[in-house]
């Protein structure tokens, strides 16, 4: 009922609730002016039908009332059975015109097999009776059946599909929620691993460098000294900090052009050397940049600059058989584990960089990750187009 009220608005409804009050005043004009049968009884019934009609235009209680459209599909009917029973060679446009308006209500209020079953009563109902102009209603009941079972079959495609696409857009909000609350851990995460002990790290150092002072002056200033380079450390840590969690640029680039800028920036930022190598089948314009791939990127160089201590890193591109494979590799001191694991084994034994894990999973990748402690890592990557 949602998805119908989603299609057929609020001033649909009040237009066919109109269209029922005109139809209902030319059937009482036709039952007082042209017919020979007692009119007080057709009369009233008539009339509480344009009341009710009138009703609709305004309020909207009746919607309330009859929440299935049933009585509204009995109301149609019964003026468009009366129009034909009462009808004769000078009121005929009478029970076009209402017939029109019954199967135009039906194809976008009800559903098809209402509008087939109303077509076949209508049909024996007009051979039954017999009406003056049964010669000209029949075939024309037929094709506004006809012209209101396809318009019916389309309006229910169209509420299937919006049925989708509104349980599609409620599963995207969902992962993007879960998205916005994994990305805020790892956020907290990294502030907590990296800045935050630096400052931690300063503030001891301090109160060590006010002791000092008040033992040994040169000592002290010796240790303010060594403090200042370590804050300097810390302003550059933390530009790169807010670098990172900064959202991807890609202005159309290429992947290759991407992934070749945010080295560029790793090693402007860290001053660790940084050399970045794409195949030839990579380098097309075709492989588009995406920000989870660029994201991995920058979290794997992020934890060279952190944790592994190198003096180099080295990150490659290529694309081969349907998949595209990244590698980043550096000479630092490597994990503590030694060996290489796939990410089922890092996922089961808890060991890893976990955002990159976590990533990489979410695009139904593959991931090798290699430590050689006191010599370095190396982490692969496998990701489909």
């Amino acid at each position: 009922m949602i998805s119908e009220q989603i299609v057929l608005p609020y001033l649909w409804r009040r237009y066919l609730s109109l269209l029922r009050a005109l139809v209902g005043a030319a059937c009482l004009w036709v039952v007082l002016a042209f017919t020979g049968v007692n009119p007080f009884t057709w009369a009233i019934l008539i009339a509480v039908v344009i009341v009710y009609s009138l009703v609709s235009i305004v309020w909207r209680w009746p919607e309330r009332f009859d929440k299935l459209d049933v009585f509204n599909l009995i109301l149609d009917v019964s003026i468009f059975l009366l129009c034909v029973a009462l009808g004769n060679e000078q009121t005929f446009w009478l029970s076009a015109v209402a017939a029109l308006y019954l199967f135009l209500a039906m194809a976008t209020m009800q559903d098809w097999r209402d509008v087939l079953l109303t077509t076949v009563l209508s049909l024996g109902f007009a051979v039954s009776v017999d009406p003056p102009n049964a010669d000209k209603l029949q075939p024309l009941l037929l094709i506004l059946g006809m012209f209101g079972c396809v318009v019916a079959l389309q309006k229910q495609s169209l509420l299937e599909r919006l049925s989708g696409a509104s349980r599609q857009a409620v599963l995207y909000r969902s992962q993007a929620g879960q998205a916005r609350e994994a990305e805020r851990e790892r956020i907290a995460a990294d502030f907590h691993d990296g800045p935050l002990q630096s400052f931690i790290s300063v503030q001891m150092r301090l109160e060590i460098v006010r002791r000092m002072l008040e033992r040994n002056h040169d000592a002290g200033m010796e240790e303010l000294r060594q403090l200042r380079e370590i804050c300097d450390r810390q302003v550059t840590e933390v530009r790169t900090f807010v670098r990172s969690m900064r959202p991807v640029e890609l202005d159309g680039a290429g992947l290759a052009a991407a992934l070749r800028s945010t080295v560029g920036f790793f090693q402007k930022d860290s001053g660790i050397p940084a050399t970045f190598k794409a195949g030839v089948s990579a380098m097309h314009d075709d492989l588009e940049a995406n920000v989870e791939i660029l994201q991995i990127v920058r979290e794997a160089l992020n934890n060279v600059r952190k944790h592994s201590n190198a003096s180099g890193v080295a990150v490659a591109l290529s694309r081969e058989q349907g998949q595209i494979h990244i590698g980043v590799e550096d000479d630092g001191m490597g994990f503590p584990f030694a060996g290489a694991f796939s990410l089922d084994e890092l996922e089961l034994l808890q060991i890893g960089p976990r955002s990159i894990m976590q990533r990489t999973r979410s695009l139904n990748g593959e991931m090798t990750l290699t430590s050689r402690p006191g010599r370095g890592s190396e982490l692969k990557i496998r990701l489909p187009l």
